[in-house]
C-alpha cells in the first residue's frame, strides 16, 4: 500500500461512516466486470457535500458507470429532487439501475441510455433543465462538447465539475496523441477562456493515483 492509499484510508476511517449500500455497489460493479474507475469514497462525499451546500434540486451527471457516484449525488437531493445521469453502455446502465434500486433512490434518478451527445440535445428539447449542478465524468475526448452542453443546460449560479483533469500530470505535457489528454486540455482552455464561467482546478492524490478536478460556476 502506498503512502497515498494509507492517507486515504486514514481519512476515510475518521470522516466517513461504514456504508453497506455503497460497499455493495462497488462489489456489484466489480462482479459485473466494470472498470474500477469510480470516484473514491472521499471524492464521492465531496460531490455530496458540494450538491448539499448549494441546495441542488436538479443534477446532471454525464457518465453513470455503475452508479456509485450517482448514489452520492442522489442522496444530496431533497425528496422531490431529480438526478439525470447519462450512460452509453447498456451493461453499465443495468448495474447502475440495480445499485440505485438497492439504495432506495430509483425514484430520484433518471438513467438515460445512449451516447451522451445524443441524450444532451434531447434534454434541451424536453426542457429538462436548468440544472443546478453538473458532474462531467465520461469519455475525455468529448469533454469540450460536454462542457458546451453543460453551459446550455445549467442555470446562472450553477456549478459544473469535471473529473480526471490531471491524468497523471500528462495534461501539462506535450501532445503525444492521447485523445483523452487533448480533450482535457481543450476542456480546461474553454473553462478559462469563457466569460460565462469562473473556474479553478485542483490536483488530487490518493487511492486513485495522481489526478484532479476542475470546478466552475456559471456567471
Amino acid at each position: 500500500m502506498s503512502d497515498w492509499d494509507e492517507v486515504d484510508a486514514y481519512l476515510e476511517e475518521r470522516l466517513l461512516s461504514p456504508d453497506p449500500v455503497l460497499e455493495e455497489a462497488l462489489a456489484a460493479n466489480e462482479a459485473a466486470g466494470l472498470p474500477a474507475i469510480d470516484v473514491s469514497p472521499l471524492q464521492g462525499k465531496l460531490l455530496y457535500l458540494l450538491a448539499r451546500m448549494m441546495g441542488a434540486r436538479r443534477i446532471l451527471e454525464i457518465g453513470t458507470l455503475g452508479g456509485y457516484s450517482s448514489i452520492w449525488l442522489a442522496r444530496a437531493l431533497p425528496e422531490d429532487g431529480r438526478l439525470v445521469t447519462l450512460e452509453a453502455v447498456p451493461a453499465h446502465a443495468e448495474v447502475a439501475r440495480a445499485n440505485l434500486e438497492r439504495a432506495g433512490l430509483s425514484s430520484r434518478v433518471d438513467i438515460r441510455l445512449g451516447a451522451a451527445l445524443a441524450s444532451l440535445p434531447a434534454l434541451e428539447e424536453e426542457a429538462a433543465g436548468p440544472f443546478d449542478f453538473v458532474f462531467i465524468d465520461a469519455d475525455k475526448p468529448n469533454n469540450p462538447a460536454y462542457l458546451e452542453w453543460a453551459l446550455k443546460l445549467t442555470r446562472p449560479g450553477g456549478v459544473i465539475l469535471g473529473d480526471n483533469v490531471v491524468r497523471d500530470g500528462r495534461v501539462a505535457g506535450p501532445d503525444l496523441g492521447d485523445e483523452g489528454v487533448v480533450g482535457t486540455q481543450r476542456f480546461l482552455d474553454m473553462l478559462g477562456g469563457d466569460p460565462r464561467l469562473s473556474a479553478t482546478a485542483l490536483q488530487t492524490v490518493g487511492a486513485k493515483g495522481w489526478d484532479g478536478f476542475a470546478l466552475a460556476i456559471v456567471e
